[in-house]
Parts: C-alpha cells; sequence; structure tokens
C-alpha cells in the first residue's frame, strides 16, 4: 500500500521535534532493547507533527485494545531504514503505529475473515485517517491484507521486546490489575519544591497515600549557585492531556505538568 511520509523523513521529524511542558526537563534515555537503542527509543516517544496533525507517543500495557483500519506496506519500503533504526524486512512480522512504543508486541485481528497475526511495532504511521496499524507484507498477508488491501481490526497489547504473553496470563493480570506495562513517555504533575528534603518527604508520603494509582517521587535540583531544591512530582500519567485533567480536576494550586 501507498504510504503518504517515508520512514527516513519521519526520523528527521522525530529527531527535531519535541514537547514542552510547564517548566520539566527533558525526558531521560529509556532502556534499550534488542531491537532498538536507548536514543531511538527517545526520539520515537516524542510528540511530532505530520501533515499538520500532532501525534503524541504515550504508554501502553498488556491488554490495552484498539479497533479501527489496517493497511499493508512491501517492496517499496523494503531495505529501508524504519523509525527505530532497523532495516525494514518486509518478510518478518513487523508493524507501524503512530504513537505506541517501539518492540510493543501487538496481535491483529482482522474483523472480516477472523484471521489474526501476531507483529512487532518498529515503524511510525499510517497517516491515513481511520487507519490505525500498518502492516509488513508477510504479516499482512497472514490476515489476508494482500487480497483485502485494508480490513477493520482490533489491535491487542500482547508483550514487549519480543515476549507474548499468553491469553491466560493477559485475562489474569487484567482480573488482577497487574497488567504489564512499558512507560516510555512518562508525565506527571509537580506538586511541591522544598528547600529542606524533610519537607519533601512529608509531600511524598501524603500524595502517595491520598493518589495510589501513580508513583510519587522525589527529584533534586541545584541551582546555579548550588542550592538544592527537592521537588515532588506524581508520576506515571498516560499522557500530557490526562496529566491536566487530573491537575485541573483535583484543584492543585501552583501544580504545573512535567516529564521525566
Amino acid at each position: 500500500m501507498k504510504r503518504l511520509v517515508s520512514p527516513i523523513l519521519l526520523i528527521t521529524i522525530l529527531g527535531v521535534s519535541t514537547l514542552f511542558t510547564g517548566c520539566g526537563p527533558e525526558p531521560r534515555d529509556p532502556k534499550a532493547t534488542k531491537y532498538t537503542s536507548a536514543a531511538r527509543h527517545k526520539a520515537t516517544m516524542r510528540s511530532y507533527k505530520v501533515l499538520g496533525k500532532r501525534y503524541n507517543p504515550t504508554y501502553v500495557e498488556v491488554g490495552q485494545v484498539m479497533y479501527g483500519i489496517s493497511s499493508w506496506y512491501g517492496p517499496n519500503f523494503h531495505g529501508k531504514q524504519t523509525s527505530n533504526g532497523e532495516v525494514y524486512n518486509m518478510h518478518a512480522r513487523t508493524a507501524a503505529h503512530k504513537t505506541w512504543p517501539m518492540d510493543t508486541m501487538v496481535k491483529v485481528n482482522n474483523l472480516v475473515n477472523g484471521k489474526s497475526t501476531i507483529v512487532r511495532i518498529n515503524d511510525r504511521g499510517p497517516f491515513v485517517r481511520g487507519r490505525i496499524i500498518d502492516c509488513s507484507y508477510t504479516a499482512g498477508k497472514e490476515i489476508g491484507l494482500d487480497k483485502m488491501g485494508i480490513a477493520k481490526v482490533s489491535i491487542e497489547v500482547v508483550g514487549f521486546a519480543g515476549k507474548v504473553e499468553s491469553d491466560a496470563a493477559i485475562a489474569r493480570q487484567k482480573r488482577e490489575h497487574t497488567q504489564k506495562r512499558i512507560v516510555l513517555s512518562n508525565f506527571g504533575v509537580q506538586v511541591g519544591a522544598f528547600r529542606r528534603y524533610e519537607g519533601a518527604k512529608v509531600y511524598q508520603r501524603k500524595y502517595s497515600s491520598m493518589y495510589k494509582r501513580y508513583n510519587t517521587i522525589i527529584r533534586r535540583f541545584d541551582d546555579i549557585d548550588g542550592a538544592p531544591l527537592y521537588r515532588v512530582w506524581l508520576m506515571g500519567f498516560r499522557s500530557e492531556e490526562e496529566a491536566r485533567d487530573f491537575k485541573a480536576h483535583n484543584y492543585l494550586e501552583g501544580a504545573f505538568i512535567v516529564r521525566n
């Protein structure tokens, strides 16, 4: 299928595009996998704009599902570089997604014929309205896209970095709310800043007990004169929008959005 934006162009876009959130620092380098370097992970998780639309990559968790249209791409891109730095192999089971992290393992279910396959995300796209995933030639063929062109699909996160969770494990994790997840774009809310570490610890304990869903951390920053400032952050929001919504609904005076 024809793609509107080449992976090489997208790499350039990702490399220069960034999202500024309050006074927060740049994201720290995520860990590398056997497929993707830490630098590529960081680049592909930055906010970026294609064809006038902005995309904000974020984390996903095992069992997460999305519905939409799948397409495929093959010979015209075979041997070219993907967004995570790999050489695209149309015969491998890989795919492109606009916002899910590189190396996310995804089960693609063709809702028209019932066929399915498992792919690993290693590229960004497809940048066509309504399409949520662009499968490699082999993955697309396995679910009938070589004949259909495009099809309605569901896509489900089933693992990370080559490891796939069983259906039973995913069901159990959902019941127990212990789904594995990858956090490469970690938005947060600063709820306090203190000169004394003891004051920051008091706030950390307070917000840890109030909001157990999020991770309350203390980050030390030094002024230009070397004096320490201890900032208390609530981390683990799925997106900047979620963090802003949390801030607005909890009336946190003086709070602002950060990225870790």
